[in-house]
């Protein structure tokens, strides 16, 4: 265990499990349920923002919704890897690419695509990730269904 590490009292922890399950939750619903004020659950949420803990809040939206109905990992081979910084500013440049992460093993990096179906995918593939400069080939998996999607549990 760190010594730096945050400590979570039980007040802390409902909190946040109900901010975590719907961030529009409202405080004073949260209040009444614990039985301290709005004004102290604000202070709290100030807190644990200023630690570090709470890094923002967002309105998640459905893409397929949208349309975008294929989710694909793909593995990106790089021909050396000081080609990374210039693949990672590429790869922001393309709408579709949602999620990146440098990685150990086969892959440089590892990104997560949504495209609107698996002829999109392959657009964005032939035509946009692979000419990127420093990609020497990509492996491609297609997500057929997403069961599990949370946080870490508090």
């Amino acid at each position: 265990m760190q010594e730096n590490q945050l400590k979570l009292d039980g007040i802390d922890k409902i909190i946040l499990n109900h901010l975590m399950k719907d961030a529009r939750t409202p405080i004073l619903s949260i209040s009444r349920e614990i039985g301290i004020s709005g004004a102290a659950i604000h202070q709290r949420l100030r807190k644990l923002e200023a630690s570090g803990l709470i890094v923002g809040s967002k309105f998640m939206i459905n893409p397929k919704v949208l349309g975008y109905k294929t989710m694909a990992f793909v593995g990106i081979f790089l021909d050396s890897s000081s080609k990374y910084k210039e693949a990672i500013k590429r790869l922001k440049d393309i709408d579709e690419v949602i999620e990146s992460h440098y990685t150990t093993g086969n892959y440089a990096i590892f990104v997560k695509i949504q495209c609107k179906d698996n002829e999109h995918l392959m657009q964005v593939l032939n035509h946009q990730i692979q000419h990127i400069k420093g990609v020497a080939r990509t492996e491609t998996f297609i997500s057929l269904e997403q069961q599990i999607d949370r946080q870490i549990k508090i």
